[in-house]
């Protein structure tokens, strides 16, 4: 009963420029991330109400040489029927989803995947979660033949395909000595389903207001003297 998030959530994707404007003028042109280390499985993916940790993002890339010009698109979204990991019930279905894909790979004598450092650092941010999103694939993959096998034989079931997934993130150095709160903590969004992201926009600049309203002013007074 609580599991449709009922209200919008504003995200941010850090990307190449021309990929911005792209999804600007042609929104229902977007490709969906499907690398095997995505942190919430295979969709496309914001940052929850955080502009400047997904330019952060876009810039690190740049440093990296995967993109030229760091930019950032904003999105309206709707989470529709979400996984949130956020929530108790969705850590247990996945843990318990991780325990149905280390038979299914033991039986085929197969290893797991695993999670790691980026090019192989030992660091505390697994950043390449190939574990991660090979559970959380798998999860939406036995969901979705549940659900259609349900469909056929005319049931509803309890199964139903997940909209979207959602999950924070602690990630980075702490903020300071001693602290328990990390630089690049952020909650992350994955839009599975095309229909959840309602629109693209081009985030403003924010601006001081008291500056904006003084200079306003000062343009009417010279107006009304003109």
């Amino acid at each position: 009963m609580y599991d449709v998030k009922p209200h919008l959530i504003i995200g941010f994707h850090g990307c190449e420029a021309e990929v911005r404007d792209m999804l600007l003028s042609n929104p229902d042109e977007f490709k969906m991330s499907q690398k095997p280390f995505d942190w919430l499985g295979h969709g496309f993916y914001f940052w929850e109400n955080n502009y400047n940790r997904a330019l952060e993002w876009a810039e690190e890339k740049m440093k990296r040489g995967a993109i030229r010009h760091p930019a950032v698109v904003g999105a309206v979204l709707n989470l529709g029927y979400c996984c949130d990991f956020m929530e108790t019930r969705y850590l247990q279905l996945l843990a318990s989803n991780f325990e149905d894909m280390a038979r299914e790979f033991d039986a085929l004598g197969v290893m797991l995947p695993e999670n790691k450092g980026l090019f192989g650092k030992e660091t505390q941010d697994m950043v390449l979660r190939y574990l991660d999103c090979a559970v959380i694939e798998f999860m939406h993959r036995k969901t979705w033949k549940v659900n259609e096998i349900n469909q056929l034989n005319g049931q509803s079931g309890n199964s139903r395909v997940f909209d979207s997934t959602r999950g924070v993130f602690i990630e980075g150095a702490p903020i300071f000595e001693g602290a328990g709160l990390f630089e690049k903590t952020h909650i992350q969004i994955c839009i599975r389903n095309p229909n959840c992201i309602l629109g693209f926009f081009k985030p403003r600049k924010e601006i001081d207001f008291m500056i904006w309203e003084k200079q306003r002013q000062t343009a009417k007074v010279a107006g009304d003297a003109a």
